[in-house]
């Protein structure tokens, strides 16, 4: 299974971002071989539709779960609509949460966790 986990960076150490839409990285992994490709972010600096715009990226990606730290209301339409499956609240680093997910120890999301344009003048560093 191809699972999307919102990053700092471009591994599977990488940090857990809590910003689905605006995050650095997609890491996508495969589940069961733990094999990934990490993917830049290009919404990450959009002035407007980053949600959707991150979305449809991993919608192209052809994903079954994101894993992400908070996901607002136009991504998870658009991730919804794909059937794509959404766990919020995650931490910690994508390995970890991957093997959490794979566990079953993570439930699943049924609504968005903050409201739009979350995000959008928080600081880079």
């Amino acid at each position: 299974m191809k699972i999307c986990v919102s990053a700092n960076a471009g591994s599977l150490d990488a940090r857990i971002e809590a910003r689905f839409g605006r995050c650095p990285f997609f890491v996508i992994v495969n589940s069961e071989t733990m094999d990934y490709e990490a993917v830049s972010n290009t919404a990450m600096n959009a002035m407007g539709g980053a949600g959707i715009q991150a979305a449809q990226t991993i919608v192209d990606k052809d994903v079954a779960v994101v894993l992400t730290g908070n996901i607002g209301p136009n991504a998870y339409r658009v991730l919804s609509a794909a059937g794509i499956r959404m766990v919020t609240g995650v931490t910690g680093t994508v390995r970890h949460a991957v093997e959490q997910y794979h566990e079953k120890a993570l439930p699943e999301t049924t609504g968005p966790t903050v409201r739009g344009h979350y995000g959008v003048s928080r600081q880079r560093h």
